[in-house]
């Protein structure tokens, strides 16, 4: 997922050692970024998962939270020296967004009384990657283009307007597809969530109203995966084998709808589990069919 994205944003032009450098400073960020966060959330959760996940590393006693802090602070220090490697723009974005996460899991996602309020914000996590991943390569493009932003001791970003649209698209992919099998998950989480005072779809409105929120936001996603499939130069390398997953994974949201509330808690971890796999296999689609055609652009071919 980590390399799809600014592969994404910088399309079929050639790979120089400079935008490879970035892509690969990029993965590394995001990948630390990834890790730290998970393990942050298990820290602020701990309560949470000691009722409904029991068997994950602080509850079980496999590690203690003074150990999971200290390997928490490595992997949130890694991620911000390769985002300062890449420009200061990722440097200052990470940085806000880290704040941001930080307070939300520690004071607003229990205190805030907004039905739904910790799933509304739960993919933001996701869409700082597509930010972040476009941000790097906009910084590293010639200065040229239609839309360019000037500003002291930042690098300057350079990019058009059809692009930002279309990072625009990708994040609302982002944001459904992702808040669609939290939801999924939130089902199984719901007693948990309750007496911490964490505010889901499924605690504010009950399971099935929940399971029928995630089958539309899951429906969506599938829509905006085909758009982005039209707008950008995406081939059928990638939609062919993305339908088939849409469908697939919608088709298990469907049986989630339709279950008794007795087995809900049970296929909607199920259901959490297949739509995050959804999620990501779908970034490795993109960065699949993105390859191919970089090694069909080299012997003068084309796809579909």
């Amino acid at each position: 997922m980590y390399a799809s994205i600014p592969m994404l944003a910088y399309g079929l032009k050639t790979y120089d050692s400079s935008i490879i450098t970035i892509i690969i400073f990029t993965i590394l960020a995001l990948y630390s970024g990834f890790f730290a966060a998970l393990i942050w959330n298990d820290i602020t959760d701990v309560d949470i998962d000691d009722i409904a996940h029991p068997d994950r590393p602080i509850p079980s006693g496999r590690i203690s939270s003074k150990k999971f802090f200290i390997i928490a602070v490595f992997f949130s220090a890694t991620t911000f020296i390769f985002s300062y490697l890449i420009n200061f723009w990722c440097l200052m974005f990470v940085g806000a967004a880290a704040l941001f996460v930080t307070f939300h899991n520690l004071y607003l996602k229990r205190k805030v009384k907004i039905p739904a309020y910790s799933e509304i914000f739960t993919p933001l996590q996701w869409i700082i990657v597509a930010i972040f991943g476009y941000l790097a390569i906009w910084t590293a493009l010639p200065q040229s283009a239609e839309f360019i932003i000037n500003m002291p001791i930042f690098d300057n970003i350079s990019t058009n307007i059809y692009e930002f649209q279309n990072m625009i698209l990708l994040i609302v992919f982002i944001y459904f597809t992702d808040n669609a099998h939290d939801l999924a998950e939130g089902i199984c989480d719901a007693e948990g969530d309750r007496k911490s005072g964490v505010r889901t779809y499924a605690t504010s409105f009950g399971e099935k109203n929940a399971a029928r929120i995630s089958f539309g936001m899951f429906f969506i996603s599938g829509i905006l995966g085909i758009l982005l499939f039209f707008r950008t130069f995406l081939t059928l390398v990638f939609l062919i084998p993305f339908l088939l997953l849409w469908l697939y994974t919608f088709y298990q949201s469907y049986k989630l709808l339709k279950a008794d509330e007795k087995d809900m808690k049970k296929l909607g971890a199920m259901v959490g589990r297949k739509g995050f796999n959804y999620f990501l296999i779908t970034f490795d689609l993109i960065f699949i069919d993105i390859l191919i055609q970089i090694v069909f652009v080299q012997f003068n071919f084309s796809l579909i």
